[in-house]
C-alpha cells in the first residue's frame, strides 16, 4: 500500500513538472510557430513529404521557440505575476527557480539549432538563433517601453517561416520571403486585437503594445485596417510567382477580405466584442492560408 501511494505521488509531481515546462514553453504557441515553418519547409519547389525531416525541424523549432518563451517568462517574471492571465505560469507564480528556466532556455536553444543546423543547413539555424535572440533580448524588454516593440517582435514572429523555407532553401528564394511577409503582416491585426482585448491587464504592468498611447483608440483601429489591407496584394504573389495555383488564391482572398471586414468593423464598433472578432479570426487565418497554399503547391 504504501508503495503504490510513493509512486502515485511521483507520478503527480512528475506530471505537474512536465506541465510547467509545458507552460514555460507556451507549447499551444510554440506548436503554432513551428507549424507555419513545417508548411513554409515543404512549400519549397522539389522538396517532397519526409516524415523524419518534418519531425526533426518540428523538434528543432519546438526546442528554440520553447527557449525563446523561457526567456521571455524569465525576463518578465514580474510583470507576468500581475496580470490575471500570466500570474499561474511557473517562473511567475514561483513554482520554478530562475536558474531551472534559463537551464532549459539554454539546452533547448543549442539542441534545437544544433539539430536545424546538422540536419538541414547552417543558414536555418542561424536564422533560428537570430529569432531567439531578437525575440527574447530585443521584443521582450522593448514592450515596456515604446509600442514599437510589436514591430520589432513581427520580425521573430514571421522568421519561422523563413527558417523553414531556408531549410529546404538555404538561398533564400522569392518564395520564403514572400511567406515571411504573409506572416509578419497578419500579426500586426491580430497582436493588437489581444492587446484591446487585454488592455487593462497590460498597461497595469506597465506594457506598451497598442499603437496608440490612449490605449484603444481610432487610430488603433485604422492601423489595425492598413495593415489588414496591407495582406491583400501579398496574398496574390504566391500565384504570381508560380507557387500555388488558382484555388489558394481565392481562398486567401477570401481569407484576407474577411480580415479586412473585421477590422473594418473593430472601427466602427470600437468594443472589445469586435476585438475579439478580430482575434479570433486571425487565429483561423494563418492555417487556414498556409494550409490552402501547401495544398495547392505547384
Amino acid at each position: 500500500m504504501q508503495t503504490n501511494e510513493v509512486k502515485s505521488g511521483a507520478a503527480s509531481i512528475l506530471k505537474a513538472k512536465l506541465k510547467d515546462y509545458q507552460q514555460l514553453m507556451k507549447f499551444t504557441l510554440s506548436f503554432t510557430v513551428v507549424f507555419s515553418s513545417v508548411v513554409s519547409y515543404l512549400m519549397v519547389p522539389d522538396t517532397t513529404f519526409d516524415i523524419l525531416s518534418v519531425l526533426l525541424l518540428f523538434a528543432g523549432g519546438m526546442l528554440v521557440t520553447g527557449a525563446a518563451n523561457a526567456i521571455n517568462q524569465i525576463v518578465e517574471k514580474d510583470t507576468d505575476a500581475k496580470m490575471k492571465r500570466t500570474a499561474s505560469r511557473p517562473v511567475a507564480s514561483g513554482r520554478m527557480h530562475i536558474d531551472e528556466a534559463a537551464t532549459f532556455s539554454v539546452l533547448a536553444a543549442v539542441f534545437g539549432i544544433f539539430i536545424i543546423g546538422l540536419w538541414f543547413n547552417w543558414v536555418a539555424a542561424g536564422i533560428a538563433a537570430f529569432s531567439l535572440f531578437l525575440y527574447g533580448f530585443i521584443y521582450t524588454p522593448l514592450k515596456k517601453i515604446h509600442s514599437i516593440s510589436v514591430l520589432v517582435g513581427a520580425i521573430p514572429g514571421a522568421l519561422p517561416c523563413l527558417i523553414g523555407w531556408a531549410a529546404g532553401d538555404p538561398l533564400l528564394g522569392a518564395g520564403g520571403w514572400i511567406l515571411f511577409a504573409l506572416q509578419f503582416f497578419w500579426q500586426f491585426p491580430h497582436f493588437w486585437a489581444i492587446a484591446w482585448v487585454a488592455h487593462e491587464d497590460y498597461s497595469s504592468a506597465g506594457f506598451k503594445l497598442l499603437p496608440d498611447v490612449g490605449g484603444p483608440t481610432k487610430y488603433a483601429a485604422v492601423q489595425a485596417i492598413l495593415y489588414s489591407v496591407l495582406l491583400i496584394p501579398i496574398g496574390v504573389m504566391p500565384y504570381i510567382f508560380g507557387m500555388s495555383g488558382m484555388v489558394s488564391l481565392v481562398i486567401v482572398a477570401i481569407a484576407n477580405l474577411a480580415m479586412f471586414w473585421q477590422c473594418v468593423r473593430l472601427f466602427r464598433e470600437m468594443n472589445v466584442k469586435a476585438a475579439r472578432r478580430v482575434m479570433f479570426g486571425s487565429y483561423f487565418y494563418l492555417p487556414i492560408v498556409l494550409l490552402s497554399l501547401l495544398a495547392d503547391k505547384l
